[in-house]
């Protein structure tokens, strides 16, 4: 039969789990094990509805067999048809179908409830679990990869969980019901129409062998037109201004009948499984007819009997499609559950001092002691960085692309721990400290603004939820975004969002350090914050920053002039080590690596910033 987009189910590309078996064992025992009675009552109902509606058939027979009788006995004159036996028949027949619908609500209900449940269960430890993980693990995954998991993995797991576990069982039951039916009917007529069906499978299987080369063919073809499809109009410009129209044109082309022609014949080979399967299925019926009237005129079995066989007969497939149908379902739900356990079973961070020591009194004294580094151990980046940075002071560090500025910074916030070495917190190895107490210690403000959908205010509140509302208008006064709140609609309860109109990367840089200013921590990291910001607003930003970095221990991945002549130290890195530290004006006397890096990078902005 047809597959939901044309063609055969059996070409229909499925996602296997690499251990089927294991992920199973793992999916009922930490997730479905809870849910024991719930499986237990789908279970009888399940079965109780597919024993009601397989026995409607023979009943229906029944009733049928006795109106046959009663004709025959008017014709002949001795009787006449019993409308009260055929309506008791019938109704008999209603209450079984209605008993079934019950049951099967029932099953299905609960079902839902079970999968929506685990789901739910599984977001949340999915969530959990992402906050326990150490950074280089996102290093290693993309957004979009770890985004899947949590949406599109879940997602495929709690709609086949939900259908596949009741087809499973009724399709099981449908398949032993109506095969028993049909042996109480009639062996021989059973014996037709089980023999029938290898044939049809034999043939499907080479038509499904003939079309799957021809479907693969084709999505290899479709992925080309698309692909030059969208090169062509994202860079259309170019190709117009370079006259390359009829070039594209015939490249399209090209493509395009060669999706056309494979296209053509996967279609078409799909098409013959309809009319193969309509043609097995008929010789069977035209068998099991033959038979049936043999047998009746034998007065082996009734005229009921023949029709309640042919609708068995009819039904006899679709269980053994609908178990195909689910073999697929599961393999896409186990392989789905298969990611959410290798990424609910990924190393998390590990405390290394699960008392750690107090913050309070704390200064802001670091100093890195023979530091070494590497995200890989076989590629050491950071050699050998020394540095002594007292309480209050305005660190610089700068660099070429590549010289380890970012990752001291992710050294000293823990987001990954030293390969050898040492930083120190006023004498103390930041290991001695839980990460959560020293990230306390911290405040960061980065190139990219991270505002959550929300209000002004709580996205100020983020790093402190507990601050008053005058506490908040401080802190934006202080980061010069106060006068830019107020011409907002509702002020501090204005909602920003992802697709916030009338608010620039300045105003909400702005408000970010207002975020940190409310934090009030002990040292600052400012990543390159005002790399992406116009001449003017980086001079609001400034004054901001400036409020922000007094009295703190304050580290600068420097990016514009204002901030590196300002700083007490500026500490010059190049491939992991720290090359070159002093003044601005002592490193520039220097004459050596800082000064070629200030001359080839900032020459064109000393008028600007002077």
């Amino acid at each position: 039969m047809p597959g939901p987009m044309g063609g055969p189910r059996g070409a229909q590309s499925v996602e296997k789990a690499k251990d089927f078996k294991g992920t199973t064992k793992k999916l009922i025992k930490n997730y479905l094990s809870k849910y024991k009675i719930g499986i237990i009552v789908v279970l009888v109902f399940a079965i109780g509805s597919t024993i009601f509606s397989i026995v409607g058939p023979k009943i229906l027979g029944n009733a049928t067999t006795e109106i046959f009788n009663g004709l025959v006995g008017k014709i002949s004159g001795t009787g006449g048809i019993n409308f009260g036996k055929v309506g008791s028949i019938l109704l008999t027949l209603l209450g079984l179908y209605l008993i079934s619908a019950l049951f099967s609500f029932i099953q299905s209900f609960t079902m839902t409830e079970i999968a929506q449940k685990i789901t739910y269960k599984m977001r949340n430890d999915l969530s959990a679990k992402i906050n326990k993980l150490p950074m280089n693990y996102f290093d290693k995954k993309t957004n979009g990869e770890v985004l899947s998991v949590i949406t599109n993995d879940i997602d495929t797991l709690s709609m086949n969980l939900n259908q596949s576990v009741t087809q499973v069982i009724t399709s099981i039951c449908t398949l032993i019901g109506i095969l028993i039916m049909m042996l109480s009917i009639s062996w021989q007529m059973t014996l037709i129409s089980i023999i029938v069906m290898p044939i049809g499978a034999f043939l499907v299987k080479i038509i499904v062998g003939k079309s799957q080369k021809y479907f693969k063919m084709q999505q290899d073809y479709l992925g080309h037109v698309n692909g030059q499809v969208e090169e062509v109009f994202s860079g259309l410009t170019v190709v117009k201004a370079f006259n390359g129209e009829d070039e594209a044109k015939e490249e399209f082309e090209k493509a395009n009948m060669q999706l056309c022609k494979s296209a053509w014949k996967s279609q078409f080979l799909s098409g013959l499984m309809h009319p193969v399967m309509n043609f097995i299925s008929n010789i069977g019926y035209v068998g099991v007819a033959m038979a049936g009237g043999y047998l009746a005129i034998n007065g082996t079995i009734t005229v009921g009997n023949i029709q309640s066989f042919i609708q068995y007969n009819k039904q006899f497939t679709q269980p053994i499609n609908q178990i195909a149908q689910v073999s697929a379902m599961l393999q896409a739900m186990i392989a789905a559950a298969e990611r959410v356990f290798e990424f609910l079973e990924e190393d998390e961070e590990v405390e290394t001092n699960k008392e750690g020591l107090t913050t309070e009194g704390l200064k802001g004294n670091i100093k890195f002691d023979h530091v070494k580094f590497g995200y890989n151990p076989d590629n050491i980046i950071i050699k050998d960085f020394n540095a002594d940075v007292h309480e209050g002071q305005k660190i610089a560090i700068v660099g070429p692309t590549g010289a380890g500025k970012s990752t001291m910074v992710k050294l000293l916030m823990r987001f990954y721990d030293v390969t050898d070495g040492a930083i120190l917190l006023d004498g103390h190895n930041i290991k001695d400290f839980k990460r959560g107490d020293l990230r306390q210690m911290f405040g960061m403000v980065l190139q990219d603004t991270w505002l959550f959908e929300g209000t002004v205010k709580d996205n100020i509140k983020y790093g402190r939820e507990d601050a008053t509302d005058d506490e908040v208008i401080q802190a934006a006064k202080a980061a010069h975004v106060h006068h830019f709140i107020k011409t907002l609609p509702n002020g501090y309860n204005s909602i920003l969002s992802d697709d916030t109109s009338g608010v620039s990367a300045g105003q909400k840089q702005l408000l970010t350090i207002a975020r940190v200013i409310l934090a009030d921590p002990k040292i600052l990291i400012l990543d390159e914050a005002t790399s992406s910001i116009d001449t003017r607003t980086e001079i609001e930003i400034q004054k901001a920053m400036d409020n922000l970095m007094k009295g703190r221990t304050s580290f600068i991945i420097a990016h514009r002039l204002s901030t590196i002549k300002n700083a007490d130290l500026i500490l010059v890195m190049d491939h992991g080590d720290i090359v070159e530290q002093g003044t601005h004006e002592e490193l520039l006397t220097k004459g050596g690596f800082y000064e070629k890096l200030y001359n080839s990078q900032f020459e064109d902005c000393i008028d600007e910033v002077e």
